[in-house]
């Protein structure tokens, strides 16, 4: 693995994307790794796809793809990134007429989320070469957070 200062560097100030450009083409589909999730300049998550397609028995693992394409769908269910930014982000900003929505019984929240990720989120990420390298680089940026930017908002 490379060094952990480089990772955390890169995961502070490496290439950034945007989550309205979802599917991400540059990302290899199984691979472990860590990455950051963005607001404008705030600092909002760290997360993490532990088991590569190589290291399970789970021939459609899709590592660190599959775990940023579940925060892109916006889908609350079994995300728990994606109930954060719900929570945080969404609902307070809902109308009356969307709360109105709700008491109707309309699912209305999983798009609502979807969309204010792909309409406000950017993340950054690394690929590591194990899932043991994953965990250890998201920890460390989780208890000591980034060089310039501190520990994350949503998950410190």
């Amino acid at each position: 693995m490379a060094g952990v200062e480089e990772l955390v560097l890169e995961l502070e100030a490496g290439p950034i994307h945007h989550f309205q450009d979802w599917p991400a083409s540059h990302l290899e589909v199984g691979r472990t790794g860590v990455y950051t999730i963005w607001s404008s300049t705030a600092f909002l998550y760290v997360g993490m796809s532990y088991r590569d397609v190589s290291e399970t028995s789970n021939p459609n693992a899709k590592g660190l793809f599959g775990r940023l394409a579940s925060h892109a769908s916006g889908r609350r269910s079994g995300d728990q990134f994606c109930i954060y930014i719900c929570d945080r982000f969404v609902i307070p900003r809902l109308s009356p007429d969307e709360l109105a929505a709700l008491e109707r019984g309309e699912r209305i929240l999983d798009r609502l989320t979807r969309d204010y990720i792909r309409s406000n989120l950017r993340y950054r990420s690394v690929v590591t070469t194990t899932g043991a390298e994953a965990r250890i680089l998201e920890t460390h940026v989780r208890l000591h957070g980034l060089p310039s930017f501190g520990r994350p908002v949503i998950n410190p």
